[in-house]
């Protein structure tokens, strides 16, 4: 129902000229015309013969020149490109190509759609035909492997009549800015994960927890153990004793995407459509940050069906894209536009920067999701710092993507002196992360360090645990 809201609008044009001189002749014009050139042969002994070949040619000529009249001009045809879904990546997308024909006949075309390369890997040309005064169509797929925004080109038609003696370009400006999204997850694991939000809500309805959240629900007595920030000084001027706040469990939180868009971010990865690909399969590659804004529109679609509020922060060296928390079906499209819009940039991410600017907008306590990468370098990396920063105030679930490559070299055998030493960099890099985020995780923090393929459902998982336990 999304995808549907989401889909490049229609576009339509008449054809023109591609060029000043947009006709010719076709391969089979020309072998009728070589074929008069056989009785040159005979024609050496008897001259008279040399004469057919001249009647021959004029009557071939004569009949294409009659062929040529007959074929429509190109302001004679239409040409309109249809979307049958939302561009997103992993998910296939049908183009509908039509041709409508106004002239009194029948044309046969070839189609080639000017599409970029981050939508269609390979140009291929389709062939239609068009009867009179009737449109016809055809249908062909795309899967695009690039998000942003991209402009397609031109309609390219190459048509010529029944008898196939002359042949015209013709050209259709559909050009139009499209949109490529991330993966829109509605299969049947996302309705298992809302599946399992809707029972959270219902026990946490049930329980009402008293005492975990911080939203307040009544005054009571003072009793022995309770935090002296908890009472409530004006009730207690009133009554004569000790009167505390009673909390519950908030039935609504702030839940903050956080998306570093560095360098980091842009190494590629494989990635299979499932778990266990069939032998065949083919496997595609995309970006770090293409799979964290996966998660991104996984977690948020979750979190807006669990009823708290999400919000957006995407930034390199500066902020590229920010929404504050809110609800509702509008919000979730403003965040999966956004997320369409965020690219990965060629320096290293402002990480302190980017703590501070979300320590402003969100001062009272949230749920952070920060996804990111660690940089292997000599000190401790920036982005941990920047963590500790969030962790004074927040809960916050760190997930650092890891290099699936650089794993399988660490825990390979090697075979020659080549092979040890890679080895032996790929584990001295792997104890550093693992080191990181088990002193990142002394403080506090929720840490996850996740091959890319399995991102976004142990996110979605532990964002299902944090629910469970109350803990912001």
């Amino acid at each position: 129902m999304m995808a549907l809201t989401m889909q490049p609008e229609p576009v339509s044009a008449r054809c023109e000229p591609r060029r000043r001189l947009s006709f010719g002749l076709t391969p089979l014009t020309i072998g009728l015309l070589l074929i008069g050139f056989v009785w040159l042969v005979p024609g050496f002994w008897l001259g008279s013969l040399s004469y057919t070949m001249v009647a021959w040619d004029a009557l071939v000529l004569l009949v294409v020149w009659l062929d040529g009249r007959r074929l429509p001009r190109e302001m004679d045809l239409t040409a309109r490109r249809t979307w049958a879904n939302a561009l997103a990546l992993d998910s296939a997308t049908e183009i509908e190509l039509t041709i409508e024909n106004h002239s009194r006949c029948i044309v046969e075309c070839r189609l080639i759609d000017d599409l970029p390369v981050a939508l269609a890997g390979r140009i291929s040309s389709l062939r239609l035909r068009v009867f009179p005064h009737v449109s016809a169509s055809i249908r062909y797929q795309v899967e695009p492997s690039e998000r942003g925004d991209w402009k397609t080109g031109c309609l390219y038609v190459l048509y010529r009549s029944p008898l196939g003696l002359v042949e015209r370009w013709a050209r259709a400006d559909l050009a139009q800015q499209v949109r490529v999204y991330p993966a829109l997850r509605q299969g049947e694991e996302q309705r298992i994960f809302l599946a399992r939000s809707r029972q959270l809500d219902l026990q946490l309805h049930r329980s009402q927890q008293r005492g975990l959240g911080r939203d307040f629900e009544s005054l009571r007595e003072y009793r022995e153990g309770d935090d002296l920030r908890d009472v409530c000084w004006t009730a207690t001027a009133r009554r004569g004793v000790p009167i505390a706040r009673q909390y519950q469990t908030e039935r609504s939180q702030a839940v903050w995407i956080v998306l570093d868009c560095g360098r980091l971010m842009r190494a590629r990865v494989a990635v299979a459509s499932g778990a266990h690909p069939p032998p065949g399969v083919v496997v595609r590659r995309y970006s770090k940050l293409d799979l964290a804004c996966t998660t991104a529109v996984a977690l948020a679609q979750l979190a807006l069906y669990s009823g708290d509020r999400v919000g957006l922060l995407a930034y390199g060296q500066g902020v590229q894209q920010r929404i504050l928390p809110g609800r509702g079906a509008a919000h979730l499209r403003q965040m999966i536009e956004s997320l369409a819009q965020v690219h990965a940039e060629s320096g290293e991410a402002d990480h302190l920067r980017a703590t501070a600017v979300l320590n402003r907008w969100q001062p009272r306590r949230a749920l952070i999701l920060w996804v990111t990468d660690l940089a292997e370098t000599a000190m401790r990396p920036e982005v941990i710092d920047g963590a500790m920063q969030l962790l004074r105030r927040h809960v916050l679930l760190f997930v650092a993507m890891a290099q699936p490559e650089v794993e399988r070299i660490a825990q390979r055998l090697p075979k020659d002196v080549e092979e040890m030493f890679e080895s032996a960099a790929a584990q001295q890099m792997t104890n550093r992360r693992e080191l990181l985020l088990a002193r990142l995780h002394e403080q506090g923090a929720l840490t996850l360090d996740l091959n890319p393929e399995a991102l976004t459902s142990r996110v979605l998982n532990q964002y299902l645990s944090v629910k469970e336990r109350a803990m912001v």
